[in-house]
């Protein structure tokens, strides 16, 4: 049996022997306040509020109460909604973790109380003793899950605004070849400007003499509060020394192998072959099919450097069905992922619901969201 193979037979195995959860890590970065550079909420402002607004829509659907309004999109439908409809179907339990979020969600949640990253620009982004607190209380919560589940499944779902060009800028800093490979929230994702930041966050980084042999300096330096509590979280989950564990559900796409990268950073080349195995990353198949980022080719790039590669899995479910227009715009080639869409999709699919019928349900209740008529 192959590695994807034996990786999704377990996983399996943890859904029905009730062994799963899910975890939402809210945070957020100064980077999204940056014209052009995301489309996770219309203008600046309104993103200061996404990571909230799509807490709340995830714990409690299109009918339950939103304190904090869905920030306007350009095109498509929070992909929170997504999360929700599968979550409906598999039942795991949810625990939200706000770890930066310029606002707090109004559901009930676990607050970190560190405040939001500057804009990777800087090359100064977070400071060391913030990463620090998320660093411990990510471990905590890992090995808690281990502790608890000791062959389960935890699935690591995040909303962070502007996440994609804090994950191309750590992956560059940890001296992996991302540009011009990683997705994000628009059409067309912003290399260009994307590319002007990173390069900025990492000569800054550079001059205060930083380099990519030291993976928690980098992730201060470029990063933002999500990939360092969900590092943490890896930490106290996986733990080589200790053999076969639980295992990780990474729920998205760039964002996500750039934590699967940090994490490799952190360990031996023997702890990386020793547990590689446990973790695995899962979005949509929009992103795995995106012309204008390569998600297969980066993870490749992450083997270049670390010498190994997580499983990648992708969705099967499409909308080019729907009815709703908000849903039909993620064909169009936008919104693509988010909140842990891809992977809660996903083990539906090993759960035995039929994609399909998993996209009605997103149809309807797209049309329950914005009382729109099928």
């Amino acid at each position: 049996m192959t590695l994807p193979d034996r990786w999704r037979a377990r996983a399996q195995a943890a859904l029905q022997s009730n062994q799963s959860q899910l975890l939402l890590v809210l945070a957020g970065t100064q980077t999204a306040a940056v014209p052009g550079i995301s489309a996770a909420g219309a203008t600046p402002d309104s993103r200061r509020f996404t990571a909230a607004a799509d807490a709340e829509l995830l714990w409690g659907g299109p009918n339950g109460p939103r304190p904090h309004a869905l920030p306007p999109l350009p095109a498509g439908v929070s992909p929170a909604l997504i999360s929700w409809v599968a979550q409906q179907q598999l039942r795991l339990p949810l625990v939200v973790a706000d770890a930066g979020a310029f606002v707090a969600p109004a559901v009930p949640h676990l607050q970190l109380g560190v405040p939001p990253a500057a804009c990777l620009s800087s090359g100064a982004a977070m400071a060391p003793a913030v990463v620090e607190r998320l660093l411990q209380r990510g471990r905590q919560l890992g090995l808690g899950f281990r502790q608890r589940f000791p062959e389960g499944l935890l699935v690591l779902a995040e909303c962070v605004p502007g996440g994609t060009s804090t994950a191309e800028a750590l992956l560059r800093g940890l001296g992996v070849d991302a540009a011009g490979l990683v997705s994000g929230s628009l059409r067309q994702p912003p290399h260009s400007l994307r590319g002007v930041l990173v390069q900025q966050g990492l000569d800054a980084m550079t001059a205060r003499g930083i380099s990519s042999e030291e993976p928690l300096e980098v992730l201060a330096a470029v990063g933002d509060p999500f990939q360092a509590m969900a590092l943490g979280v890896l930490q106290g989950l996986l733990l080589p020394a200790e053999g076969p564990g639980p295992q990780a559900l990474l729920a998205g796409g760039s964002q996500m192998l750039a934590l699967a990268g940090l994490w490799m950073a952190s360990l031996s080349e023997a702890e990386r072959a020793a547990c590689h195995q446990q973790l695995a990353v899962v979005t949509t198949s929009w992103v795995m099919q995106e012309p204008g980022s390569n998600l297969e080719l980066l993870a490749q790039r992450l083997a270049a450097v670390w010498g190994v590669q997580p499983p990648l899995f992708s969705s099967a479910l499409r909308f080019d069905g729907c009815q709703q227009q908000a849903l039909l715009d993620y064909e169009g080639g936008y919104v693509k992922e988010g909140v842990g869409a891809g992977g809660l999709a996903w083990l539906t699919q090993l759960a035995g619901l039929d994609p399909q019928a998993l996209a009605a349900a997103c149809d309807q209740a797209c049309g329950q969201l914005l009382k729109v008529e099928p």
